[in-house]
């Protein structure tokens, strides 16, 4: 199950060395901060702002509902693979919608900074709601670029970990940074300051490279995504893949049009008569999911059953030698009618991401699930009650979590991200994510042991010198243990945050990566905000050291999902004649 070593230690610096010095990977620490920086303004540090300007709680929590937008953002992602903006096509296949997302990214964060949320909040919510769906597209493509773009310099493992990179120090910016400028500038500047960086960031991004179109096109044709593939024989017959693009369609509209609706009268309505939030995510979550997910791939794996077997395809074109000479056959299957080839563009858009990735992955679909679910649910599912944690179970005051947790623990978790690359680069993707699954799973205890008073971790600060130092800087050994904490869990969240996200990039095709990276990474964040609910719930029967311990057995679950996906690996690389740690993880599936 060990992936092979490289040659020699020198080799692993030397491809290091070279990555980061690869254009691309300084674009991708750019592209990352811009994904970044929307995010921790609209779903953060917003509502500073608008505490401020005494905007009532419950506004607040109906305003928290534009981050559904980052949820479900797959739902928009087959048009982002497939149509092209007239205006930006020059631009490249995924720079045309970075570039532009971007630019009114700026524009609506500007205009934010000339309103009065206090006194023009209907209009500022719609901006910041239509800031979340251009930042949760922006998302999606630049997730596709990176996986387009990576070569065997600029390797995906650690694009995948300078996008975090990126990501990460626009949360320090976005969030830190802005509030100390807000208290000696004001908001209106503060913001109209992140709106001017990401106008630059547009203008950057015009110069970033993008994917090579014919290699694309290339691997498009391969599986059979040229202009008359679905045509050929071979092909499941059109008649039946219209009935499957029209139930998926169908799905993915009502799961759309649930969402839009829901996001609509909750931000429209008056406090009496606004839908209920917490009911709608755990009612609706769950079927949503089954709806875009479950169902769409039941259905994707039965069209990829019925062309393995021949059933239901478009046979061999069978005519006499007079109609071969004369070129007079004619395929009764061929695209008669605009109509005809409108579908099969609707085919390729929605449904062939999910055949490719079916066919391609077979049964271990079911396993590449499974991690995906679980994987960061260790860090992601109680990090809503983390401020309630420190705050009120802990009673630690503003500033000591400000400093514990902010400036410490973002800085830990960039650290974190750092050694997560440079172990991709030295020990292999598989190796990475098996460890950064068992430290995110372990790092669980160490707040475990902070909900019983935190004695073994004031012990550790004590023993390593930690609390002297902090103790000459004015704290105390109370706020030692806390950062100490926070930043072994933040060393780890990164180290396995810089793997996941590269094991995921590594498992997606390129031609379809927008809407299969989507679709794995949405389901990653639903699990965390539907847990969310029966989370607290628990919390409030149990405790929290109950809490700390359920976590850490849902992480030693990933660890053993990562063990049964590396053996899977191994035998892939066997199978396929594969030994560089760094090669790319998309051999078919048995």
């Amino acid at each position: 199950m060990a992936e092979a070593a490289l040659p020699k230690k020198q080799s692993a610096w030397r491809t290091l060395l070279l990555a980061l010095s690869n254009r691309k990977t300084g674009f991708m620490l750019i592209f990352g901060f811009a994904a970044g920086l929307p995010y921790a303004l609209l779903l953060g540090t917003l509502y500073a702002w608008l505490t401020q300007a005494e905007v009532d709680l419950e506004t607040m929590g109906v305003f928290s509902l534009i981050g559904l937008s980052y949820a479900f953002k797959f739902l928009w992602s087959p048009a982002l693979d497939r149509i092209d903006l007239p205006a930006f096509r020059r631009l490249g296949k995924r720079k045309q919608w970075i570039v532009p997302a971007q630019l009114l990214l700026g524009g609506i964060l500007v205009t934010l900074s000339l309103l009065d949320p206090g006194s023009q909040l209907g209009l500022f919510s719609l901006l910041a709601g239509l800031g979340a769906f251009a930042s949760a597209t922006q998302d999606v493509v630049i997730d596709a670029w990176r996986v387009d773009v990576a070569d065997d310099v600029a390797t995906i493992d650690i694009l995948s970990a300078v996008y975090q990179m990126g990501y990460r120090i626009a949360a320090l910016v976005g969030g830190a940074l802005a509030l100390i400028l807000a208290e000696r500038l004001g908001w209106p500047t503060v913001y109209a300051i992140m709106g001017a960086i990401l106008l630059t960031v547009g203008f950057f991004g015009l110069f970033a490279p993008d994917a090579d179109t014919k290699a694309m096109k290339a691997l498009e044709n391969e599986a059979g995504d040229d202009p008359y593939g679905l045509r050929e024989a071979g092909q499941v017959v059109p008649k039946v893949r219209a009935w499957a693009l029209g139930a998926v369609a169908l799905l993915w509209g009502w799961a759309l049009f649930t969402v839009v609706v829901f996001m609509v009268r909750s931000l429209s309505s008056d406090p009496e008569s606004r839908p209920d939030s917490v009911e709608f995510i755990s009612t609706m979550g769950p079927l949503v999911v089954v709806a875009t997910v479950v169902v769409p791939a039941l259905i994707a794996a039965w069209l990829v059953r019925l062309q393995r077997r021949g059933d239901r395809v478009i046979p061999a074109q069978v005519t006499d030698d007079e109609q071969i000479q004369t070129g007079s056959y004619h395929s009764p299957y061929a695209a008669e009618s605009g109509f005809d080839r409108m579908i099969d563009h609707l085919y390729r858009a929605l449904i062939l991401p999910l055949t490719e990735f079916v066919g391609r992955m077979g049964w271990a679909l079911v396993l590449v699930l499974a991690l995906v679910l679980t994987y960061r649910i260790t860090d992601s599912i109680w990090g809503t009650f983390a401020y309630p944690f420190y705050l009120g179970e802990l009673n630690y005051t503003l500033d000591e979590v400000a400093v514990a947790s902010k400036f410490f623990g973002v800085g830990a978790l960039i650290a974190g991200l750092a050694l997560g690359g440079f172990m991709l680069t030295v020990l292999g993707r598989m190796t990475t994510l098996f460890l950064g699954a068992l430290l995110a799973a372990l790092t669980n205890l160490l707040y475990a042991d902070l909900a019983i008073g935190g004695f073994r971790m004031a012990a550790v600060s004590d023993a390593i010198g930690f609390t002297w130092l902090i103790e000459q800087f004015g704290g105390n050994q109370a706020l030692a243990k806390l950062m100490v904490t926070i930043f072994a869990e933040n060393l780890a969240v990164g180290i396995a945050g810089a793997a996941f996200v590269a094991w995921l990039s590594s498992i997606v095709a390129k031609g379809y990566s927008a809407v299969q990276y989507a679709l794995l990474s949405s389901l990653t964040m639903l699990v965390g905000t539907l847990g969310r609910g029966a989370l607290g719930q628990l919390i409030e029967e149990q405790g929290y050291f109950y809490v700390f311990i359920l976590t850490t057995l849902i992480g030693f679950v990933a660890v053993v999902l990562v063990g049964i996906e590396w053996w899977r690996v191994s035998r892939l690389k066997d199978k396929a004649g594969i030994v560089a740690p760094e090669a790319r993880e998309t051999a078919p599936a048995e």
